[in-house]
């Protein structure tokens, strides 16, 4: 056996472990749930015949499911866009000369360590009607009551407000890095150049910032269309399933209503979805990385 030979069997004997993982942990349960998707009922206890595209047909013509969509993209949109703006602006704010900006950079990463499972309940006892901290808090300037997560119109909306205080502080920890690791000549040229602060900002940190904003609109996105902890936790869909988000509406499908090949189709359509969405994203990344 050559050098190069063994060099290699070794290499793959070090990968074995993370390829094994792969096939088994994402490859054969992404395999299984396509399977799935052709077929009616319960395939996996064999209760199910072959129905080709019907499930698929279906997704079109489910009204839960096309609302659904209509609020996961909302949610999605939103997260992403409300997180960093106020992230950006943040931390712009934190890298200049600001007192106990390393406290406040630990108080606003806080929440991201936190679990959904113990964020949920904590914001819907917050928001209780009757009971919460913040009703209360109107109370005692005079302002009425509040039904954040009973209200239809609100309740997508107080879902969004939660998600982006939940990962404000991971979107301001990178820009704050990114914008660390913009070169100081930079600014220092511009300067000179009689450029004014809101004319840096404009023309040096954001064009420099965009793949780190991209990436973080990768991530979030991704995260925001697979949510479904804060759904669950704090609203179980309602009011009139204003906040029944995808993932929640695959999981009533096939636990609730037992309809596993009809679950299989919606979810493996949101894993395609998640793809193209993610490869988009990330093609906009290496166009902008280049004209960097």
């Amino acid at each position: 056996m050559t050098y190069k030979t063994r060099r290699t069997l070794t290499a793959y004997a070090f990968l074995s472990p993370a390829i094994v993982y792969f096939l088994i942990y994402f490859f054969w349960p992404i395999a299984i749930e396509l399977w799935a998707s052709f077929r009616s009922g319960q395939p996996l206890i064999g209760d199910s015949a072959f129905v080709g595209l019907k499930n698929y047909a279906h997704i079109l013509n489910d009204r839960l499911a096309i609302k659904a969509i209509k609020a996961t993209l909302i949610y999605a949109i939103g997260s992403v866009v409300f997180t960093l703006v106020l992230a950006l602006g943040l931390s712009a704010l934190l890298v200049g000369p600001v007192r106990a900006r390393n406290g406040i950079r630990a108080i606003l990463f806080f929440p991201y360590i936190i679990s959904f499972v113990i964020s949920a309940l904590m914001w819907r006892a917050i928001l209780d009607p009757y009971t919460g901290l913040l009703n209360a808090a109107l109370a005692s300037v005079g302002l009425p009551q509040q039904f954040w997560l009973v209200n239809p119109d609100t309740a997508i909306w107080t879902l969004i407000a939660v998600s982006v205080w939940k990962d404000l502080g991971y979107a301001v920890l990178i820009y704050i890095a990114a914008i660390q690791g913009i070169p100081a000549h930079l600014y220092e040229a511009a300067r000179m150049d009689g450029a004014r602060r809101h004319h840096l900002f404009r023309d040096i940190t954001l064009p420099l910032l965009m793949p780190t904003t991209l990436f973080l609109a990768v991530v979030i996105m991704i995260a925001s269309l697979q949510e479904m902890a804060l759904p669950y936790l704090m609203t179980q869909g309602g009011p009139a399933n204003a906040t029944r988000l995808y993932s929640l509406h695959v999981y009533e499908t096939a636990f609730q209503g037992l309809n596993i090949g009809y679950a299989s189709a919606l979810s493996f359509a949101m894993f395609m979805l998640i793809l193209l969405i993610t490869w988009a994203q990330f093609k906009l990344l290496h166009r902008d990385i280049r004209h960097v």
